[in-house]
């Protein structure tokens, strides 16, 4: 679109309540790679970038915040120096009232599968693949309850192309 050109769905940022539990979530579980961390401490919070590139990025620091700002689709986790030591939830997810934001979603070859693997980690869930009217797509939880889609491309094809 004229105007547009070079635009680029770089992030979704979610607040974090602990890097030291979140990050490990997103790499280990899900696969992210952390390709960059950038610190505020005059302002009292921290940026992680994950994302599935297998670029290599760049080790000089502008560099790095250039390349990384030009990729499509990142997760932006912000931690908020003081959380970690809070008891309980501190963020809203988005899925109580008042709703608003709903969730993430991660594509993967098969839903079933990943499943199987989400079972051995411990990973919460909201939606087994075969829970409710829509199967073979699930839904996990990350350790600050936000919701994540699990959902393989051609599994959402049949259902869309039903229901349509």
């Amino acid at each position: 679109m004229k105007g547009t050109e070079g635009y680029v769905f770089n992030q979704t940022m979610l607040r974090i309540k602990d890097p030291e539990v979140s990050v490990p979530f997103y790499e280990e579980v899900l696969g992210m790679k952390l390709l960059g961390k950038f610190d505020f401490p005059e302002m009292d919070f921290c940026l992680f970038f994950l994302g599935y590139s297998e670029q290599k990025v760049p080790d000089h620091p502008e560099e790095k915040a250039t390349w990384i700002f030009e990729q499509p689709a990142l997760l932006e986790l912000t931690h908020n120096y003081g959380t970690e030591k809070e008891v309980g939830p501190v963020y809203h997810d988005g899925n109580s009232d008042p709703r608003g934001f709903g969730h993430i979603g991660i594509s993967v070859p098969d839903v079933y599968v990943a499943c199987e693997r989400f079972d051995k980690l411990g990973v919460e869930y909201v939606k087994r693949p075969d829970d409710g009217k829509m199967k073979g797509l699930a839904f996990i939880k990350d350790p600050d309850g936000y919701w994540i889609e699990i959902l393989s491309p051609s599994g959402l094809a049949k259902i869309t192309a039903r229901e349509s």
